[in-house]
This record gives C-alpha cells, sequence and structure tokens, in this order.
C-alpha cells in the first residue's frame, strides 16, 4: 500500500530513512532525521526529484558518500531508479535559473506560449510531460522494512560486506536455548522429593538432637551443553561467513556452548570465539582456521570430535548442531559410522543444510544421506528467517525414536535388549593419548 508523502509520515519517514542510511555506513544521526523532516514540511516536494534534492543537503556531507545514499535512496523509493543516475544540479550556473524557488525536476523542458515543447511535444502545465516519471506524486511505502524484514528474505550467500556487520547484530539477538537437564548436585526446596538428612542433622544440634524441622531437597535442573560443528569447506566457504557470526553469538550468549569447525581437520575455536569485541572475536576464529575453504571431509572431523571431546563427556547429554551441506569426498561409510557413535552420546542432533531450502531438495549427497538416519531434526539455514526453525529445533525436548535398523531372520530370536549384540562402533575405544582408565578393558 502506497500513498504520497503527508505531514504526519514526515516523522516515520525521517527515521526510516536515516536508519536505512546509517545502516549503510553513512554517519547519520537522529538530529539530521529531524532536519529532514522539518526540511520537507517546509519545501512540501512532490516529485522524487524535489524529495531527492532536499534529502541530499541534508544526509550528504561528502562526495565520497553520495554513491551510497544514492543507491539507499533509489531503493527506497523506486527500485526501477539508477542508483548512478545523473538527477542534475539545480544549484549549477551552466542550467537556466529556476522560475519558481522549487529545483527544477529531472528532465523539465522549455515550454511554448502554444503548451508544447521544442520537440512538439504537449506539456503539463507544470512543464512536465504528461508520461514523465518526475511529475507523479511521491509514493513512498508506509512503513520502509526494518532490518530484519530485508535480511531476513535475503541468502547468507548473497549478503554485501554492510549487511554481513547488520547480520551479526540480528545474530546476538538470536536466543538459542536448549533443554533443561537434572543435575547431580541437590538444592533445598520446600516441596522437595527427598529429605536432606545432613541438614536435618546439623539443625537438630540446637534443639539437643532431636529433629524438629525437616529440611527437603531436590535435584538442580541446568541447561543442556550446546556443541555446534560448522563446515568451512569451499562448497560451504558462501555460508560459512554467517554462519561463523552464529557460532559467536552462541559462545557469547551465556549458554554453555562449545563450536568448532572442520573442513579436512578439525579445530576449536570456542576460546578464539570468546570476548567483547565480536568483530575481533570473528577475525581471531577465520585466522585460527587453517583448512579455510578446502576439502570436505566429514568423517574424519566427526571421528575426531568423538575421541577428543565426545567420549570425555563434552557431548554426553549435549545438543549437537552441525551445519554441512553433506558433500563428503572420502567414504560416506565413514560418516554413519561416526554419527552412530555420536547419536549414542548426545540428546539430540540438528542438522542444518542450507540446501534444504531448496523447493526440489533431497538427500541424495553421499555425507548427507548417510547422517540423515541418526539426525533429529533437518532444517535449512540459508537466510535470517530460517534461523526461527533451527532455535525451535534446539529447544525441542521431545526426541522422536530412530526406526529399527536391523534386519532379523524369520524364526531367528529376538535378542531381549537393543544392546545385547554390540557392533564394531560399540565396542571400546582406545583414548587417542594412550592413557586409560586403570580398570576395565579400553581395547578390543
Amino acid at each position: 500500500m502506497t500513498a504520497a508523502v503527508d505531514i504526519r509520515d514526515l516523522t516515520e519517514l525521517a527515521a526510516a530513512l536515516g536508519r536505512r542510511l546509517r545502516d549503510a555506513g553513512l554517519p547519520v544521526t537522529h538530529e539530521r532525521s529531524a532536519r529532514f523532516a522539518q526540511a520537507t514540511a517546509l519545501v512540501a516536494p512532490r516529485t522524487r526529484t524535489e524529495l531527492y534534492w532536499t534529502a541530499r543537503p541534508v544526509f550528504v556531507s561528502s562526495e565520497a558518500q553520495l554513491p551510497t545514499f544514492d543507491r539507499v535512496f533509489a531503493a527506497v523509493f523506486d527500485p526501477r531508479l539508477e542508483p548512478d543516475e545523473d538527477r542534475g544540479d539545480p544549484y549549477s550556473p551552466a542550467l537556466d535559473p529556476p522560475t519558481s524557488e522549487r529545483p527544477p525536476s529531472r528532465g523539465a523542458r522549455s515550454v511554448d506560449r502554444d503548451g508544447t515543447d521544442a520537440d512538439g511535444r504537449a506539456m503539463s502545465p507544470s512543464g512536465s510531460a504528461p508520461g514523465d516519471d518526475s511529475a507523479r506524486e511521491i509514493e513512498v511505502p508506509l512503513a520502509l522494512a526494518s532490518d530484519e524484514e530485508r535480511l531476513g528474505e535475503k541468502r547468507f550467500d548473497a549478503l554485501e560486506p554492510d549487511e554481513l556487520a547488520q547480520l551479526r547484530r540480528l545474530m546476538a539477538q538470536l536466543e538459542l536455548a536448549t533443554p533443561r537437564r537434572r543435575m547431580r548436585r541437590a538444592r533445598r526446596a520446600r516441596n522437595g522429593e527427598r529429605l536432606d538428612l545432613r541438614r536435618i542433622l546439623r539443625a537438630s544440634l540446637r534443639t539437643g538432637g532431636e529433629p524438629i524441622k525437616l529440611v527437603r531437597k531436590c535435584r538442580r535442573t541446568g541447561p543442556r551443553r550446546l556443541v555446534l560443528l560448522c563446515d568451512i569447506s569451499g562448497s560451504m566457504e558462501p555460508y560459512a561467513r554467517a554462519y561463523l557470526q552464529l557460532l559467536g553469538s552462541a559462545v557469547a550468549s551465556g549458554t554453555p556452548a562449545e563450536a568448532f569447525v572442520f573442513a579436512t581437520r578439525l579445530t576449536r575455536l570456542t576460546r578464539a570465539l570468546g570476548g567483547r569485541n565480536p568483530e575481533a572475536a570473528i577475525q581471531r576464529a577465520a585466522a585460527a582456521a587453517p583448512d579455510w575453504s578446502s576439502g570436505t571431509r566429514i568423517g574424519q572431523a566427526l571421528k575426531a570430535f568423538n575421541d577428543r571431546y565426545g567420549r570425555r563427556g563434552m557431548a554426553r547429554g549435549a545438543v549437537v548442531v552441525i551445519l554441512s551441506d553433506g558433500w563428503e569426498r572420502a567414504d560416506p561409510a565413514l560418516v554413519a559410522r561416526e554419527m552412530e557413535r555420536l547419536a549414542r552420546l548426545a540428546h539430540r542432533i540438528v542438522w542444518v543444510n542450507p540446501r534444504a531450502g531448496a523447493p526440489r531438495f533431497e538427500p541424495r549427497a553421499g555425507g548427507m544421506a548417510a547422517a540423515l538416519p541418526h539426525c533429529d531434526a533437518l532444517v535449512s539455514g540459508h537466510n535470517l528467517n530460517a534461523m526461527d526453525a533451527l532455535a525451535e529445533a534446539i529447544a525441542a525436548t521431545a526426541v522422536a525414536s530412530p526406526e529399527p535398523t536391523r534386519t532379523s531372520t524369520p524364526g531367528a530370536a529376538e535378542p531381549s535388549w537393543a544392546s545385547a549384540d554390540p557392533t564394531e562402533a560399540q565396542r571400546p575405544v582406545p583414548m587417542p593419548s594412550g592413557y586409560g582408565p586403570k580398570r576395565g578393558r579400553t581395547t578390543p
């Protein structure tokens, strides 16, 4: 819905245009937006060119800022306009002096006494041809789109550098809340499920050994750990810039989170992504990954994570998020085997595939097809709006039971427990360092 510029809409128009210019990189303050509203009310422009020359002296302070201003102005008021189109300077001495106080509109022509121009075309009383776009009333959206609306539908692989800076601020507002779990320690509670004998006996010392007051306790609860594994190979490089900001937002959100990236090797970035300066954290993380935009070895990366971190407690009961397109260059059977190991440790596995948003997407890639049976959710992370589905998948508490994959022979006796016949992946694996626990067998 569009309407002509009205005095009632000047405040919203000035604030929205100033926000767009500020997000694009211009030093626009609230004072300049208020000055533009006052200038628009004073000049009362009726064409786009008049509005352009009303806004340009207010918001542009140097010639280097002019291309950015033209691009934003064209995107707001008419996407069909060329950003670098020459609209003419009404104050240039090379042009004839304007007949009125308003700057002449684009394409103004000299009009004869009979109402025609030099080419014989009939002109309107305002001096413009009837089909001239500049003679029409200014049509602007009643509510200019905000940052979330503009970047929500745009794919991550098509973002510009200035839009990536805006995305970093929007990613910081994303809530990645994991389900809560019962902890081992207990806390004092009025309606606890168990009696706290230690507190009761300690309090009975004041009453001669008689337990007068009963104290109850219950188990503590806390958020589950969030583990993110991001693919930074060559096929994921256009999306890796935005996903790296997602990893940084998750680490700085307060939720216990661990961040990893992988291409041909696994790199831990939790410490590099920490700190108060998010831009510096992103730069440290990018410099810490030596295999950026290289080959893809998902199976080896998952094996390295399971051996070094997963079996030592990091993935136990955690929500694991894998951001990859599933293009595996090695054997997909290794991906299936390591995903099966990870599924036994993790509470939930969410796979984020930026190509899943395509209408005719099918998991035909070798790594994706091998990992899909062990995933609890498959979401598309190709734009900002798809991050809401990711947040819902992370916060989900119900875990769908996987379908049985074992084929039974007719007449054969079924085992009473699912783990009665251990597979190769279920058998103990030696510790990577070579040192295992003192008791029990750690090798097959």
